[in-house]
Order: C-alpha cells, then sequence, then structure tokens
C-alpha cells in the first residue's frame, strides 16, 4: 500500500510535534506571554486618560506627557504584535506541525481506496509528506535558532496545496470506496 508510508510518518511526526510544542511553548518561547502582559499597562493608562476626557489626577494632560504615554504604548503594542507575529511563534508551529501529521494519516489512507497509477499515488504521497517537511518541520527548525530553514518554508504550504489537489483529482478519476491493490 502506497500510502502506508504516509500513515506511519503521520503517527511519528504526530509524536514528535506533540512532544517538541509544548516544550517549546514553555522553555523556548516565554517571551510571548510577557510581552502580551507588558502591553497592558501602557495601554491601560492611554485608555484611562481617553475615557477621562484626557484628563489624569483631574488635570488636562499636557501634549508632552500624552505624546510619551502614546509612544509607550505604540511601542508596548508593537513588541507584543512583532512577539506574535514572529514566524518562530510556538503555538503555531505546533498547531502545523499536528495538523500536517494528522494530514498525512488521512492521505494516507485514502490513497488506498484510489484506483490510478502507482506513479501517481507515489506522487501524491510524497507530496504530503515532503510537504509538511518543508513547512512546519522548517518552522521547528528556525524556531530552534535555525533561520536557514525559514527561506525553505515557502515551499512547504505550496507543496501540500498541489498534494490536496493532485488527491482530489485522483479521488475523482479513480476513487473505489474499498481497498485497492497496488
Amino acid at each position: 500500500m502506497i500510502g502506508k508510508k504516509n500513515v506511519a510518518f503521520g503517527f511519528l511526526y504526530l509524536v514528535l510535534t506533540a512532544a517538541v510544542g509544548p516544550y517549546m511553548v514553555v522553555k523556548v518561547f516565554p517571551d510571548v506571554e510577557k510581552t502580551t502582559a507588558a502591553k497592558q499597562a501602557p495601554l491601560g493608562r492611554l485608555q484611562q486618560i481617553q475615557t477621562n476626557q484626557f484628563e489624569e489626577n483631574l488635570d488636562k494632560v499636557p501634549a508632552d506627557t500624552l505624546a510619551k504615554a502614546n509612544t509607550d504604548g505604540l511601542l508596548a503594542l508593537n513588541n507584543a504584535y512583532n512577539t506574535r507575529a514572529d514566524l518562530s511563534n510556538p503555538r503555531s508551529i505546533h498547531a502545523h506541525g499536528n495538523l500536517e501529521a494528522v494530514l498525512n494519516i488521512i492521505a494516507g489512507l485514502t490513497l488506498g481506496f484510489i484506483a490510478i497509477a502507482r506513479v501517481y499515488k507515489q506522487i501524491i504521497s510524497w507530496l504530503f509528506i515532503v510537504g509538511a517537511v518543508l513547512h512546519s518541520g522548517m518552522m521547528y527548525l528556525g524556531g530552534f535558532g535555525q533561520a536557514w530553514a525559514y527561506s525553505l518554508l515557502p515551499l512547504g504550504p505550496a507543496l501540500v496545496l498541489l498534494a490536496f489537489l493532485s488527491i482530489g483529482i485522483a479521488a475523482l478519476i479513480g476513487f473505489k470506496g474499498e481497498l485497492v491493490k497496488d
């Protein structure tokens, strides 16, 4: 069965991503929570000033004080945004890794029900595996300091989408509803 490698890869990759994901969240990337919490004070001050009709301690807020408070708020917000938008966001990596593991399991099982030429099934099978490795796999490597991995990252989603398109067309052509012999 050609999809057997996808099922095996999927379960093994799921174990890896399920184990490494929480480690990354707790040990490698504590900054996300810190920057999110750090933005609350300056943004809360700005909101309080605005709610109080631009008064603070019953006095009108001077323009320079308001500008400084605004700058503090913007910088805190930007810092939190940049930390979350970083490609190495551990929650994103963890979710993508788990999803691509499960997709490989489903694709492997589905290939068992499709009767098309072996070479096409092999191509579809490898597209799913290589797509997962080049997407979430490169995100994991990048998150662990291997910045070169981010250069390969755009290939992963393109290969996964191509795999979806290919298996969809293959299912239209050769889905049998029962296991087929390769």
